[in-house]
């Protein structure tokens, strides 16, 4: 369903991971994304898969969430998986009739599949440990030294959170409204693509009265609170980099280095 679709929610506690500083959890999920391609062989992907566990287990997340952040995509993995299967030439090990499946294929599309897992692992864990408050003042503060070239850093901080926070909100609400039209006979699953698409219809015009709905009542609070953006703004707790902090770019640091080696040292 779509409400098993965990982009953008957040899952509270008292973690190591929960208590860094958000700009730390940025700024390392950038690098590590980064650090992802420069695996090249299993001992690399060895190493990146238990510095993920490692993090989860840090994190005290629910695996069952984890799990429930790749279900979504798990056609998009399974794609990517077949297409290197069948397009990468190579020793064929296995033939269905213009198609050939190779060895360096098979190892290919595990390795491409194994990144596009870590990505949206990483990614995920980002959400989960952070509050969409939280998140914003890093994003923002990340962003203050482009405000010397006109960029509104705290607008389009706060624009990329509340559209990240609204991710399950408008997903829920896609399901109480799919479900409504199903029980009035509605049928989405049946037919070809243009019907399909003529059967969405229903759906997506009250989604859409929905959003717009939302927005307006959103605009609405915040001038009722008198918001003013970023202008001399002061936050209830200011951001600070901790040692833990360091001690986090330390050890992504550590791991970074040691594929830099692997990767050297293996070719």
């Amino acid at each position: 369903m779509l409400t098993d679709i965990m982009l953008g929610q957040y899952f509270p506690g008292n973690s190591i991971l929960h208590l860094l500083d958000p700009r730390t959890k940025i700024i390392s999920t950038i690098l590590f994304i980064s650090s992802i391609f420069l695996a090249e062989n299993y001992q690399a992907y060895s190493i990146l898969a238990a510095f993920i566990v490692s993090i989860i287990a840090l994190a005290a997340i629910p695996p069952t969430m984890i799990l429930r952040s790749l279900k979504p995509l798990w056609i998009i993995i399974i794609l990517t998986l077949l297409i290197h299967i069948f397009t990468t030439p190579g020793s064929i090990i296995y033939k269905i009739g213009p198609l050939a499946a190779t060895q360096e294929g098979v190892r290919q599309g595990l390795f491409m599949t194994i990144r596009l897992v870590f990505l949206i692992v990483v990614s995920s864990l980002l959400t989960f440990t952070t509050s969409p408050i939280a998140l914003t003042d890093g994003i923002e503060r990340l962003l203050n030294p482009f405000k010397k070239i006109g960029l509104p850093a705290h607008e389009l901080a706060m624009m990329m959170t509340i559209a990240l926070r609204f991710i399950p909100t408008l997903l829920e609400e896609t399901d109480k409204i799919m479900k409504a039209q199903m029980a009035r006979g509605a049928d989405f699953t049946s037919g070809n693509i243009l019907r399909r698409a003529r059967n969405m219809i229903p759906l997506l015009v009250p989604l859409f009265i929905s959003a717009f709905r939302r927005a307006d009542e959103l605009a609405t609070a915040m001038e009722a609170r008198c918001y003013r953006g970023g202008h001399q703004r002061t936050r209830m707790k200011e951001l600070q980099i901790t040692t833990r902090d360091w001690l986090a770019y330390g050890v992504l640091g550590i791991i970074i280095g040691i594929l830099i080696a692997v990767r050297i040292y293996s070719k």
